[in-house]
C-alpha cells in the first residue's frame, strides 16, 4: 500500500507540487518554491508518480475523467494522469514551478493555471469541474483559519460523485511554515459540506522518523453537495405564484449562466454578479414570443403583452419590429433607432425584474436570495455594441456561487423542469380564463431560439482574403482550401453548444467538416495541434489593426461566452485559445460529448 508523497522529504516519496497557497497571506512559502524549483524538480521527479495513486488506484474514475491537481508543482502527478488519459487542470501559483512544470510534462491534456488557495478564483471562473479534485500534502500549510473557506472552493470544483483525495502530514514544522491537522477537523469539514468519508488510510513516515506519520483520505461529494438542487427545486415546484416572472427569471439567469458566463464577476467567496441588464436580455427573448402567441403569464393577461408589468414604450417598440429577434444578443451590433428602441426595453424590465420576481424570490425561511443593484442609466446616442459594458450600465444581479454553479453544471436538467413548471401555469390561466390552449404552440414559443447556423460572415471572409491572394487553409488538416471545398466548422459543436461566435467559427476542408469531424467535440491534442492554424485565421479574418468592428465585435462575444477573459476592450489570440481549451473540457465534462481525435491516414480528405 502507497500513500501520495510528501512535498518536503524526497526520501519519503516526494510529490511533484509544493502547497498551492495564497501569496498574499504567506508569501514566503511561494518565494521558497521560486528559489529552490530547479532543484525540487530533480528530487520530485526521481520517484515513481504511479506510487501516488495505487493506494486509491480502485476508487479513480476511468479516463478521460477531469483532474484538478491543486499544487501542481513540477508538474510529476499531472504528467502521470495525463499520459494514463486523464485531462488535467494543473493549479500552480510558483512561477518556478511551473516552469519546471510545462518544460518536463509537455502534453496536450494538462491546462497550467497560476492559482492559489484559499481563494482559486482563476480555476472557479473557469467552470471547470472535475472528477478529482487532488490536494496533495498541502492541508498542513494552510492557517486554520482559512480552511473552512480554502474547503468549501475545493467542494466547488467536484462534480456529482467526485473526489476529493487529500493526504494529512502529523507532527512538527519543519521550517517551511505549517500547521497541525487532524482527520477530525477534515471529517467535520466535510459534514458540513454533504461529503461523504469513502477512505482514510494510516501510514507511518516512509523517512522513518517517529514524530511525522500521514493519513491519506478520500471524500466523495453526492448530488451537487451546496443544496443548490434542492433549493432550485422548491422554487421551481413548491414556491407560491402569481405569475410567471419567478420562472422567467430563474430561465433568464440559468440562459446567463450556460451561454455568457464570462459577463459574470467575482463577489466574494459566496456571490457573483450578473450584469442586470444581460438578465433583462434574456428576459425579453423568453417573453416576446410568448407574447406573440398570446399565451397568459398571469391571470389577467389575456391578449399579448395586455396588462404585464413590463410592457412600455420599449418593449412596444420591439414588437413593432425596431430590430430584429436575432439581434437580442451579446455582439450584436445596433444602429440608433434600434439602440434606442433595446436600451428603453431593457431599462422596463430591468426595473420590473428588480420591483417584482427578484424582490419575491426568497429561501424557504425567508430573506431574499437575489440582490439587484441600479445604476445610473444614460441614453445612448449613435451606434452601439451589445456587450457587457452596454449590460452592465443597467446595474447588477448578486446571485449566490452555489446556485449560478448549479445552474451552470445542471441547466441540462434545470432548464426542463422551469420549462415544465411554466407550461403548467399558463395551462392554468387559460383554463381559469375559459379559453383553449394549442400545445404544439405553447412547446415552440417556449423554445430557447439560439440565432440559426449563421456562417455566413466567416465564409464571406475566407473568400475575401482568397480573391486577395491570401492562402485559407483547414484548421484541422492543413489543407489549402478553395471557394468549392471551404466549409465553416463550429469547433465546439453546435450540437452540443449553439454557439456562433467569431472564435468558434473555422475554415474546413468539406470532407473533414461534414464527414470525419461531424458533430464531434475535438481532443484536446486535435485542438493543441490545430492552435496555430487557429490563431492564424483569427488574426487574419477577425482581428485585423485598421478594422474597427470585427475585433469589438470578437473580443464582446469572447468575453461573453467563455469564463476567465480579462475585461480589456482587445483580447490576444492565445488568451481566448486557453478559454476556449477549458470551455472544451467544461462541455466534455458536464455533458459528455463525444470527442474526435484527427488521424490525417484515416480517410484521405481529398
Amino acid at each position: 500500500m502507497h500513500l501520495l508523497p510528501t512535498r518536503d522529504h524526497a526520501s519519503y516519496g516526494p510529490s511533484s507540487s509544493y502547497p498551492c497557497y495564497d501569496a498574499r497571506v504567506q508569501p514566503p512559502v511561494i518565494s521558497w518554491y521560486d528559489a529552490n524549483a530547479s532543484r525540487l524538480a530533480v528530487a520530485y521527479e526521481a520517484v515513481s508518480p504511479t506510487n501516488t495513486r495505487d493506494w486509491f488506484a480502485d476508487l479513480l474514475p476511468r479516463p478521460p475523467a477531469v483532474v484538478i491537481d491543486v499544487g501542481a508543482g513540477t508538474g510529476r502527478d499531472a504528467g502521470a494522469y495525463a499520459a494514463a488519459g486523464y485531462e488535467v487542470i494543473a493549479v500552480e501559483p510558483s512561477s518556478g514551478m511551473r516552469a519546471q512544470a510545462e518544460r518536463l510534462h509537455q502534453s496536450p491534456r494538462i491546462r497550467w493555471l497560476s492559482d492559489s488557495l484559499p481563494g482559486l478564483v482563476t480555476t472557479t471562473r473557469s467552470g471547470v469541474t472535475a472528477d478529482v479534485v487532488s490536494l496533495s500534502a498541502v492541508w498542513q500549510h494552510v492557517p486554520p483559519a482559512d480552511r473552512p473557506r480554502a474547503f468549501r472552493k475545493l467542494v466547488a470544483l467536484l462534480r456529482s460523485g467526485g473526489l476529493l483525495v487529500m493526504t494529512l502530514r502529523h507532527g512538527p514544522d519543519d521550517g517551511r511554515g505549517g500547521y497541525p491537522v487532524s482527520i477530525a477537523e477534515v471529517e467535520a469539514l466535510a459534514r458540513s459540506h454533504g461529503m461523504q468519508v469513502v477512505r482514510a488510510v494510516p501510514s507511518p513516515d516512509l523517512q522513518g522518523r517517529p514524530e511525522i506519520s500521514w493519513t491519506a483520505v478520500v471524500l466523495r461529494l453526492p448530488d451537487d453537495g451546496t443544496g443548490a438542487l434542492p433549493l432550485l427545486r422548491h422554487l421551481i415546484l413548491m414556491d407560491a405564484k402569481s405569475a410567471t416572472y419567478k420562472l422567467g427569471l430563474l430561465r433568464a439567469l440559468c440562459r446567463a449562466a450556460d451561454g455568457s458566463a464570462g459577463l459574470a464577476q467575482e463577489d466574494g467567496d459566496d456571490h457573483i454578479r450578473v450584469p442586470l441588464g444581460l438578465v433583462a436580455l434574456n428576459w425579453l427573448r423568453l417573453y416576446l414570443p410568448l407574447a406573440k402567441a398570446d399565451l397568459p403569464q398571469a391571470p389577467g393577461n389575456r391578449r399579448g403583452a395586455q396588462g404585464l408589468g413590463f410592457v412600455g414604450p420599449g418593449w412596444q417598440a420591439l414588437e413593432a419590429g425596431a430590430l430584429s429577434f436575432l439581434d437580442l444578443r451579446v455582439g450584436a451590433v445596433l444602429g440608433e433607432t434600434a439602440a434606442r428602441a433595446l436600451h428603453e426595453a431593457l431599462r422596463e424590465a430591468a426595473e420590473h425584474i428588480i420591483r417584482m420576481p427578484a424582490n419575491y424570490l426568497t429561501f424557504p425561511g425567508g430573506g431574499r436570495i437575489l440582490e439587484a443593484a441600479r445604476a445610473p442609466v444614460v441614453r445612448p446616442s449613435g451606434s452601439l455594441v451589445v456587450d457587457g459594458a452596454f449590460l452592465s450600465a443597467f446595474g447588477s444581479m448578486r446571485v449566490p456561487r452555489h446556485l449560478w454553479t448549479a445552474m451552470q453544471r445542471f441547466a441540462v436538467w434545470v432548464e426542463p423542469a422551469l420549462i415544465s413548471e411554466w407550461i403548467r401555469l399558463m395551462q392554468g390561466y387559460a383554463a381559469t380564463q375559459g379559453r383553449p390552449i394549442n400545445v404544439g404552440a405553447m412547446a415552440a414559443a417556449m423554445t430557447w431560439s439560439d440565432p440559426v447556423r449563421d456562417v455566413a460572415l466567416p465564409r464571406a471572409r475566407a473568400l475575401s482574403l482568397m480573391e486577395d491572394g491570401t492562402a485559407v487553409h483547414c484548421v484541422w488538416s492543413g489543407k489549402r482550401l478553395a471557394p468549392d471545398t471551404l466549409d465553416v466548422d463550429h469547433c465546439l459543436p453546435w450540437s452540443a453548444w449553439p454557439c456562433g461566435d467569431l472564435w468558434n467559427l473555422m475554415p474546413a476542408y468539406r470532407r473533414v467538416n461534414q464527414h470525419i469531424k461531424r458533430e464531434r467535440m475535438p481532443s484536446a491534442e486535435a485542438l493543441q495541434q490545430a492552435g496555430p492554424a487557429i490563431i492564424d485565421w483569427w488574426s487574419a479574418a477577425y482581428l485585423r489593426p485598421e478594422d474597427r468592428v470585427l475585433p469589438v465585435k470578437f473580443a464582446s462575444e469572447a468575453r461573453a461566452s467563455l469564463p476567465g477573459l480579462n475585461g480589456a476592450d482587445v483580447v490576444s489570440g492565445p488568451e481566448v485559445q486557453v478559454a476556449m481549451a477549458l470551455q472544451r473540457t467544461r462541455l466534455r465534462q458536464d455533458q459528455g460529448v463525444p470527442e474526435w481525435v484527427w488521424r490525417p491516414q484515416v480517410g484521405n480528405a481529398r
